[in-house]
């Protein structure tokens, strides 16, 4: 078990089944057991996924003093995670709506309320004792990063779609980063180039781009080499929300464990892969020992697909 501080958003989420995308008008729809509600964000998602991989999560974000905000302290307590670093600073909780069809594409609607003007005033001492600090790219983490580094903490991120290499927002996240994620969302075809570019500029350990069903792409420093793995897909796609949160987290947790590279990734690919077969950001993460299992049966069929980048 590993102690995890993770920084970020944490909000309501009501998720969406519609027919098809684009939408059509009409003026009412029964999609019958198609509307859930469910508490998410993104350090939410990564903090229940860490949690039910059994890691020592303490969990830093901030709501407002609303129905919301007491749902959210309701539903973390019940799975097991502690609420004391959730400040309640915001004039409302954060909400998100994500519309979803039968082919797993999505649409998400975020709605920040202040949280980016509110810093958040993290004591000099909360990575005391951290074996990972998970900085979310959202403003008020922004002194974590410092803090981190000053107490020799490795930082991870995921600064999810990128476009460009100097991006203004995600800078100072991606060059205090030790281990970072991205999307390949906004990138072109030369995604292993974009990946060498950014290696270049900020000097990451590792780098992971989620590719969505083709898999992900890693470049490792100590190899100064790209990996692929393919996806591979372990029951049907219901909701892909929340895949990058899923990869992102069973990364961190089996690096922080001490195993290869290549085999967190892959570790991390099936714990996406079935987390998929869920609707709901923050719901579908199997257990360590259900992970194991999917690994006994499907691990070495997705090392041997990888392609190395020199080969």
């Amino acid at each position: 078990m590993k102690r995890v501080l993770v920084s970020g958003l944490v909000n309501t989420e009501t998720t969406v089944r519609v027919r098809k995308f684009p939408i059509d008008y009409y003026p009412i729809d029964y999609p019958f057991f198609g509307v859930d509600t469910a508490v998410s964000g993104v350090a939410c998602n990564i903090a229940l996924a860490l949690g039910t991989l059994e890691d020592d999560v303490t969990l830093a974000s901030m709501t407002g003093r609303d129905f919301p905000a007491e749902y959210i302290r309701h539903e973390l307590e019940a799975a097991g995670l502690s609420t004391g670093h959730i400040l309640p600073s915001l004039s409302q909780t954060p909400s998100s709506v994500v519309l979803y069809d039968g082919e797993g594409k999505r649409q998400v609607y975020c709605d920040l309320k202040d949280i980016q003007e509110t810093a958040y005033g993290f004591e000099e001492g909360i990575c005391g004792g951290m074996d990972l600090v998970v900085a979310c790219n959202i403003n008020f983490s922004r002194p974590l990063l410092r803090l981190a580094k000053a107490a020799g903490k490795p930082i991870a991120t995921d600064v999810h779609v990128l476009s460009r290499i100097d991006d203004d927002f995600n800078r100072e996240f991606m060059e205090y980063a030790d281990i970072l994620f991205l999307s390949d969302e906004g990138i072109g075809p030369d995604y292993r180039g974009f990946l060498r570019a950014l290696a270049g500029t900020y000097g990451n350990r590792i780098l992971v781009l989620g590719r969505g069903g083709r898999g992900a792409a890693m470049y490792l420093r100590e190899d100064d080499r790209i990996y692929e793995l393919p996806a591979l897909p372990v029951g049907p796609v219901v909701n892909t929300v929340g895949a990058g949160d899923a990869l992102f987290s069973a990364f961190v947790h089996f690096y922080a464990q001490g195993l290869p590279a290549l085999e967190a990734l892959a570790r991390a690919e099936l714990f996406a892969s079935a987390k998929i077969r869920c609707s709901g950001a923050a719901k579908g993460f199997v257990t360590g020992g259900e992970l194991e299992e999917l690994y006994r049966l499907h691990g070495q069929t997705l090392l041997s697909r990888m392609k190395i980048f020199p080969d």
